[in-house]
């Protein structure tokens, strides 16, 4: 009976730390804001196995999809285990994106999967080398897994790069589906467009996004995939059914009302992001001597890596050794499969001030018990 392998990344949900760096996610809608209308005669029984239908409508509206096209799950996590679990037999071949949430690559190999890498590095801006894809893409390729923006950098994949990427998976990959988790895709910075979805852009492309990062949403575990196949769709209900047989109604309920809010509960998080990204890049510059980061495209996480002129591997593993000493956590590069001088920062789940105090004191380390840190702790 295969096991899913246990990785560090569930200590983000044990008990937080005064500062919490390591989360992706932006500041937690509150119930209050969201009980009335929709709530009085709601019905506690079970829901359909798609998912609700005026919340499938709102989802698909803002995909530009039909309501048909979405199967609404148990949150993201749920969608990309039963993709994985309906398109890979045992010994099927898969592509996945590297790092990643370790979870999404998980998930294919606990189906049985042969899961290959492709590798995103930080010297390439986390961009996909099309070369190496083609390379690992034959006829036994079941599934490609990407994020756009990525977990951990937030960077983006570029429009016309997925198009190249669907392109070459028909030529030399007839038998796979490209699965693209946009769960980021809306968390934008300030007055930036949030890019299209993907959901339209080919008959083999699935879409997998939630309310967890975008919404401040996660405790509703709302997610859903959004495939215009009508066979898989079919087949995506059906392995729902037989996992959880329908999502909580009252979830599903509350998640109406955060879509038929979404203006507003968006444009609030976009304003914060767009600060709190204005103040990591401002404290990255500060501190060139010591870090570098890769800017992200949207989401409140980029990556942030420690420099080798300033950090020996034995000062690397001090400095995470002694952010905890600082009431600080981030996020290890190691549990997405990523160098251990590089550390995932997530700058949404605090407010500005917040913020710069905590940045504060992930730059204390830096001039801690070692004489090549140097700098400030500003």
């Amino acid at each position: 009976m295969p096991r899913f392998p246990r990785n560090e990344i569930i200590s983000l949900v044990g008990e937080a730390p005064r500062f919490d760096l390591a989360e992706s996610v932006g500041p937690n809608l509150r119930v209050g804001e969201l009980l009335g209308a929709g709530f009085d005669d709601l019905s506690l029984g079970y829901g359909t196995a798609p998912g609700d239908a005026a919340l499938r409508q709102l989802i698909a509206t803002a995909h530009g999809v039909e309501a048909d096209d979405v199967v609404v799950t148990v949150g993201g996590m749920h969608a990309l285990f039963l993709l994985a679990f309906t398109l890979c037999e045992p010994g099927d071949e898969a592509v996945v994106a590297g790092p990643v949430f370790p979870l999404a690559r998980n998930v294919l190999t606990t189906v049985g999967a042969t899961v290959h890498t492709l590798p995103f590095s930080f010297d390439r801006g986390y961009q996909p080398d099309l070369a190496e894809l083609r390379r690992l893409l034959t006829p036994q390729t079941k599934l490609v897994s990407l994020a756009s923006p990525q977990n951990p950098s937030g960077v983006a994949i570029a429009a016309a790069t997925l198009r190249e990427i669907v392109a070459m998976m028909q030529t030399h990959a007839p038998q796979a589906w490209l699965v693209l988790d946009e769960t980021y895709r809306e968390a934008t910075y300030g007055d930036d467009t949030a890019a299209p979805s993907a959901a339209t852009l080919g008959p083999r492309v699935v879409t997998v996004a939630s309310l967890s990062k975008c919404h401040g949403a996660a405790g509703l575990r709302i997610g859903w995939a959004i495939t215009r196949d009508a066979a898989l769709r079919e087949q995506l209900v059906t392995a729902k059914f037989n996992t959880v047989i329908s999502c909580s109604a009252l979830d599903e309920a509350a998640a109406v009302q955060v879509l038929t809010q979404r203006d507003r509960v968006l444009g609030e998080r976009r304003e914060l992001l767009g600060r709190n990204r204005s103040l990591v890049e401002a404290w990255v510059a500060r501190h060139a001597a010591q870090v570098e980061w890769v800017r992200p495209d949207a989401g409140a996480l980029c990556c942030v890596r420690l420099k080798h002129e300033a950090f020996d591997d034995a000062a690397v593993d001090r400095f995470h050794a002694q952010l905890s000493r600082h009431g600080v956590r981030v996020a290890p590069g190691t549990w997405f499969g990523e160098s251990a001088r590089v550390f995932r920062l997530g700058f949404g789940l605090l407010g500005p001030i917040e913020l710069q105090q905590a940045l504060a004191a992930v730059a204390a380390t830096f001039s801690a018990g070692h004489p090549r840190f140097g700098g400030t702790a500003a």
